[in-house]
């Protein structure tokens, strides 16, 4: 890993939830009281139509890659190859995130391919969600 230090996200008020599940190794999103749309990233109304009827839940972590690049480029905190993906939850909203635990290739990394969260501790505060290949479809 690069030596330079990463960027660390920082909770707000809005995204507690969020950071505090990955922490107890949960995926907490938000859905709607009002019309039942779940969303992410983390806000405090929603996306859909508006209203602050917001409760959390913890998903299921499941998903499909939907779309990706590999980059070649060493940032702080991530050594080449990487992957920067987008990730359909089971539950509908997308994620951007990395995948981890299998090789940063086009022949590997496969559009539609199943995939589950894993937490990857950062800091004593912040556990990062990343997606793996799912273990039933390795």
């Amino acid at each position: 890993m690069s030596d330079e230090a990463r960027w660390i996200p920082v909770p707000t008020p809005e995204t507690r939830h969020f950071w505090d599940g990955a922490r107890r190794g949960e995926l907490v999103l938000q859905r709607c009281g009002t019309c039942d749309h779940v969303y992410f990233p983390p806000r405090p109304f929603c996306s859909s139509c508006w209203s602050r009827d917001v409760r959390t839940f913890t998903a299921s972590g499941k998903g499909l890659l939907a779309s990706y690049v590999i980059s070649h480029r060493a940032v702080p905190g991530f050594d080449p190859p990487y992957s920067v993906a987008i990730v359909v939850l089971e539950e509908g909203p997308r994620m951007i995130s990395n995948i981890v635990g299998c090789e940063q290739t086009p022949e590997a990394l496969r559009i539609d391919m199943p995939l589950e969260v894993v937490f990857t501790r950062i800091s004593d505060e912040i556990v990062l969600p990343q997606f793996q290949p799912r273990v039933d479809h390795r």
